[in-house]
């Protein structure tokens, strides 16, 4: 039996962050954030991997800083 170690990248690192991950980084409740980006799913910020939503953080952040009052 081989073990594999996984290395996790810093938020800082990822270009995607998930649902959680973006709900901790941005200080948005996950609920909102995943219905924020439910109904944004067009957005450039917005990636379906399957059925899971991730966020582009860097996208969001220039987002956020246009659109304060979005969320």
């Amino acid at each position: 039996m081989t073990e594999t170690n996984k290395q996790e990248l810093p938020w800082w690192g990822k270009y995607t962050l998930t649902l959680t991950e973006a709900s901790k980084y941005f200080g948005i409740g996950y609920k909102k954030l995943k219905d924020f980006a439910e109904t944004h799913v067009d957005e450039k910020f917005v990636l379906m991997n399957g059925n899971r939503i991730q966020i582009k953080r860097v996208l969001f952040e220039q987002y956020i800083d246009e659109n304060m009052n979005v969320i």
